[in-house]
């Protein structure tokens, strides 16, 4: 069940700006940014709920939110290691068993300067405030999709297509310093990171998360069920 307390606070963020309204949440908008690097048979593989999420393409300033709860959450020693190393940059791995059951919220944002997208998660905790990890996704690089979590942190992503679901892919992790890019060798790599957006259907979709390692095995995994988004904007924006 979600904790009161966290979910007025994951509310507040999700309707943030509140005097807005809410697009109808079945209304596809055209982005075929997604659609273009995937390819037409990969994109046509997907679910329609799918491609309407992906195909959504939002002014600058507005945002999707997608609310719902963590469903399961799992680490190693080595996992529970890296993601509290992990805190002096930003927390960008989930790192608490106790937001099982408790609200989640992700919000998308377009980024109009780079042509990406700002995203925000926010996993509630037992105690404290909610964990919040904050990444830039944007389509450039060698596969066309990169993923920043800030200080110069990024990796290359790759996309998977199947009939239930979007897979995305960790294919090299970097470091920008300055105007130098520096690739992280995979012998310090984290592991593959595997990201799934998967169907379940009447408007819900389960978002799971897996870190795996040659030597360490699956050393951290999420998973948390969503459901359909609201888009919220300001009274002066306008969707494309």
């Amino acid at each position: 069940m979600y904790d009161n307390q966290k979910t007025s606070h994951v509310a507040a963020l999700s309707l943030a700006g509140a005097s807005n309204r809410s697009e109808p949440t079945n209304k596809c908008i055209s982005d075929d940014r997604f659609r273009r690097l995937m390819g037409e048979a990969a994109w046509a593989r997907l679910p329609h709920s799918i491609r309407c999420r992906f195909g959504k393409r939002l002014s600058s300033g507005a945002s999707v939110a997608y609310q719902g709860e963590v469903t399961d959450m799992k680490m190693n020693r080595a996992g529970r290691l890296l993601a509290f190393l992990a805190r002096a940059i930003g927390a960008p791995l989930p790192y608490d068993s106790s937001s099982v059951g408790r609200a989640a919220v992700v919000v998308v944002t377009e980024d109009a300067a780079t042509n990406g997208q700002f995203w925000i998660r926010q996993y509630g905790k037992e105690k404290g405030f909610p964990q919040t990890v904050c990444s830039s996704k944007r389509f450039a690089g060698p596969t066309g999709l990169e993923e920043y979590i800030g200080y110069g942190i990024g990796m290359a992503l790759r996309l998977e297509a199947t009939p239930h679901a979007l897979w995305f892919i960790s294919a090299g992790y970097f470091i920008n310093i300055g105007r130098l890019r520096l690739a992280l060798p995979r012998l310090f790599s984290p592991g593959e990171l595997v990201v799934g957006h998967e169907e379940l259907g009447e408007g819900k979709f389960r978002f799971s998360l897996d870190l795996r390692h040659p030597f360490f095995g699956t050393m951290i995994s999420q998973s948390a069920r969503f459901r359909d988004a609201d888009i919220v904007r300001g009274s002066h924006e306008r969707l494309h």
